[in-house]
């Protein structure tokens, strides 16, 4: 494709956002069941969040470097152990806090999207037995209509129930220290799949009825996975219980977020095919810009008609003109996935800042680099450049 990328390379209307996640860059999420697996001696997370790059006070200032950059939206998230942080007790000065910033956003041109689960749940629910208490839904619906406040501020259009339910279905397996990753993302819990789903599909409803204006979905971490030679039958095989029953189970819903990082190739053997030349990243991923392109087409043949935004994708590198190269390189094959049929509404490029990855703070996704004695904010270059492409066009 030899499209040069400019505002008129995405259509009007077309979401063009930065995202962050809540405990990842708020700090001292200290309710939370990740602070407390954080803080445990011995821990198998290697570095904790600790204070995280502040932005739970310091959010004007991130709303203030996204919207100066030229984007047009922006995904946060809500984190329900500050909403509830004891069993039944809520707190509504964070239900207002998280209101103030939807209203920020909202003040500085920027539309809101709210994540409303990230892996973190309240230590109180964890201790009870987590997603397998038998009365889990009704526990996170319980959380959600807390959340009306927020939900019915002026500005809110879209609604992500789960950051990727497949990862979480995944995560006591992550947690135990005993997954194997070089093969991959293990096989999800089925018990945890169908949970997953059943939450999501009440998280809906309830929305619905209760804020009919929004556009409810769920992201799903959907990487490229490519058939080698004669391979197409093991590739369906893998694909089925990581990712695309999750992508079915978007059924009916406004959209389905796309999160995309790298490609992995099946070999006839059933097993990932390890490229020991590839480029890599600081996360150790293959350095495949075009995945982006590869993920978005299966998901829109899997979600079978549901619109679909990538509420995630970007590179974790030191260098940024590598990472306007990434950028670049998977924008290209969006738009040609787009060209070829595919019904993508938007992309939020991860991370706007370097915050905190899951154990670790090594790996920078950020457009802006952050101190983290300080939490002065320092703007590489891919946050203009990539701010730039923002469609002139605003829905």
């Amino acid at each position: 494709m030899n499209r040069d990328l400019s505002p008129s390379t995405f259509p009007p209307g077309f979401l063009w956002g930065t995202a962050i996640g809540a405990h990842q860059s708020e700090g001292n999420n200290t309710a939370s069941d990740w602070w407390y697996r954080e803080n445990l001696p011995g821990s198998l997370v290697a570095e904790r969040c600790g204070d995280a790059v502040d932005s739970y006070h310091r959010w004007p200032e991130d709303l203030d470097l996204a919207a100066q950059a030229g984007f047009t939206d922006y995904r946060f998230g809500i984190e329900w152990s500050r909403v509830e942080p004891a069993d039944g007790a809520l707190s509504h000065a964070a239900v207002a806090h998280y209101r103030r910033i939807v209203e920020g956003a909202v003040a500085r041109g920027l539309r809101p999207m709210v994540t409303l689960h990230h892996f973190t749940l309240p230590l109180w629910f964890a201790a009870a037995g987590g997603w397998l208490n038998p009365d889990a839904v009704e526990r996170f619906l319980g959380y959600v209509d807390a959340l009306a406040p927020v939900l019915e501020a002026a500005g809110v259009v879209r609604v992500e129930t789960i950051n990727e339910p497949n990862i979480v279905a995944v995560l006591p397996q992550l947690a135990s220290g005993e997954a194997d990753l070089a093969q991959g993302l293990p096989v999800p819990d089925p018990t945890l799949t169908q949970i997953m789903i059943a939450v999501h599909r009440a998280t809906v409803d309830r929305l619905r009825a209760r804020h009919p204006h929004l556009e409810v979905g769920w992201g799903v971490s959907v990487q490229d996975y490519q058939a080698g030679p004669g391979a197409e039958a093991q590739t369906e095989a893998y694909c089925e219980p990581r990712d695309q029953v999750f992508l079915r189970a978007s059924k009916g819903d406004d959209f389905v977020g796309v999160q995309t990082y790298t490609r992995g190739v099946m070999g006839a053997n059933g097993a990932l095919v390890l490229d020991p030349d590839a480029e890599r990243t600081q996360t150790g991923w293959e350095f495949y810009p075009a995945a982006l392109g590869g993920a978005v087409r299966r998901a829109a043949r899997i979600a079978d008609g549901v619109p679909l935004i990538v509420t995630e994708n970007g590179v974790a590198t030191s260098d940024d003109t590598r990472r306007i190269r990434y950028t670049t390189q998977a924008l290209h094959s969006l738009r040609a996935a787009m060209d070829d049929g595919a019904d993508v509404r938007g992309y939020f490029h991860w991370s706007l800042l370097d915050n905190w990855e899951w154990g670790h703070w090594g790996p920078t996704f950020g457009l802006v680099a952050v101190d983290p004695t300080t939490f002065v904010r320092t703007p590489k270059p891919s946050l203009a450049w990539l701010g730039a492409l923002a469609p002139a066009a605003r829905s």
